[in-house]
């Protein structure tokens, strides 16, 4: 994996805002190759090839309802997080055809470097009545994994910028397990309601905010995808470009996972539905002001089509 140069640079015994950003991405990246079999498997190939993998950014799906346990509502359960490692609003997309939101965030202490979160959040409001009253059924005990330790080590580093090593370690694992799903196993009934109207919704219910994908930045895309899809791989048929034309992203198709549901006579069942998969981007670069900067943007029709990697419920 690339590393940016400026963590060559550290000082004993404290970690920063920005190298525990660093690491977090990491983790969750690990836990992509975990449950993502096709992206595993490009990354072996990456390495044997004496290549690095440049993280662009992770992907993740939150549910803007209120009443969710003890879970703040949408995007807020993440950026509490984000804020403190040094991660700012970096764009805002509506998604209307699958009436969600989409927001980006970059850290802004290396923003071309360190991979951006893009979290986007699910409008329950504009679905039907049946499908609100499953999103509250299948979210309404979710837990809250921040422990009031970490809540207080996630202020002590948005007010100092770094943490000691000891805290910083304590830290990260609680950090983790806010990308996981918070809540129970959801009715066969309750999933069913939700893949009527949104196949998004239905992804949430079984994987909850784990990463729904992380994002490889390459050299050109379109030959990446002729490359993998001589190996056989099972690609995204075309490539999505921005609207500026420097922003171009495909990816594999989600891989299958095995997950439990509790069927009508409270017994557990198990089902075969998407799961998180691996995207492929290239940025190009443009000039502003007499600068040359990388676009890290994105595209709400980018990010619509890339979506439909999980459809296929």
């Amino acid at each position: 994996m690339q590393i940016s140069p400026k963590f060559r640079i550290w000082e004993e015994a404290k970690v920063s805002r920005a190298e525990l950003a660093q690491a977090l991405n990491m983790a969750l990246f690990a836990g992509v190759l975990e449950r993502v079999p096709s992206g595993k498997a490009y990354t072996m190939d990456v390495a044997a090839s004496g290549g690095k993998v440049m993280l662009d950014h992770g992907a993740l799906r939150t549910v803007r309802w209120f009443g969710l346990g003890d879970l703040p509502p949408g995007e807020a359960a993440i950026t509490r997080v984000l804020k403190p490692l040094g991660f700012r609003l970096n764009g805002v997309f509506p998604l209307d055809r699958l009436k969600m939101t989409g927001r980006s965030y970059a850290q802004i202490d290396d923003p071309e470097n360190i991979s951006q979160f893009f979290v986007s959040e699910l409008h329950p409001e504009r679905f039907s009545k049946e499908f609100q009253e499953a999103v509250t059924r299948v979210l309404g005990e979710s837990r809250d994994p921040l422990t009031p330790a970490a809540v207080s080590m996630l202020n002590e580093l948005e007010r100092d910028g770094s943490l000691s090593l000891a805290q910083a370690q304590e830290l990260l694992p609680v950090l983790v397990s806010c990308f996981e799903r918070q809540h129970a196993t959801p009715t066969v009934a309750d999933y069913e309601i939700l893949l009527k109207e949104s196949a998004e919704m239905a992804w949430i219910a079984t994987e909850g905010n784990v990463f729904n994908h992380a994002t490889d930045r390459v050299a050109d895309v379109y030959a990446l995808t002729e490359a993998q899809q001589a190996l056989g791989r099972p690609m995204k048929p075309a490539v999505e470009v921005s609207s500026t034309g420097r922003i171009k992203q495909t990816a594999f198709k989600a891989d299958p996972v095995i997950r439990q549901f509790i069927d009508a006579n409270g017994g557990l069942v198990e089902r075969e539905v998407p799961g998180s998969f691996y995207e492929f981007i290239t940025r190009d670069s443009y000039t502003e002001n007499g600068k040359t900067k990388l676009d890290l943007g994105f595209d709400a029709g980018n990010a619509t089509g890339i979506f439909k990697m999980t459809a296929n419920g």
